[in-house]
């Protein structure tokens, strides 16, 4: 399968960055394609919500910035993997605005499957971007591969990392 993975925690060697680089190695050994995309450093703003893209632009967005490049990816992408820290209870901004971005298309065309990734410092703080996420699982008509967590005592372990090992077998 075609997998994209979006990361979006600012930190480069975070735990949510090495979250997104587990499941990208083991989709990778059970011979799926990946493509990871840090998009923590991308330019991708806010939807403008200008109708654009639905009036005048036929599906295209009228702003020109780095989401030009996950477009494409989106579109060819048959599994779609969200990275993401918790801050203030919810998903980060750095992974809404994509997300969000695709209004434009309205939906990903290939994307059948979905699954979250979560880390955060403290326990307990994940139901807002878990109903988040279900949301845009049930919109896009995607199933759900399941979601892990990890909150401060759970990063980088080996407990997570086979948690996250088995996402990919929901594949």
């Amino acid at each position: 399968m075609n997998i994209l993975i979006l990361q979006s925690s600012p930190r480069a060697k975070g735990n949510t960055a090495w979250m997104a680089q587990e499941y990208k190695n083991a989709a990778e050994a059970a011979g799926h394609q990946v493509t990871l995309v840090d998009v923590s450093h991308k330019k991708i703003a806010g939807c403008l919500a200008c109708e654009y893209c639905h009036t005048k632009g036929d599906g295209a967005c009228i702003q020109k910035d780095d989401m030009q490049e996950l477009y494409p990816l989106m579109a060819q992408a048959e599994v779609l993997v969200l990275a993401a820290p918790i801050y203030y209870f919810t998903l980060c901004a750095q992974i809404q605005a994509p997300i969000q971005r695709m209004y434009c298309v309205n939906k990903p065309a290939k994307v059948s499957k979905m699954a979250l990734l979560l880390s955060s410092y403290s326990p307990g703080v994940y139901d807002g971007a878990k109903a988040e996420y279900r949301d845009i699982c049930n919109y896009w008509s995607a199933e759900d591969t399941g979601i892990v967590t990890a909150n401060v005592e759970e990063q980088k372990t080996e407990e997570t990392k086979a948690k996250i090992e088995a996402l990919v077998g929901n594949l």
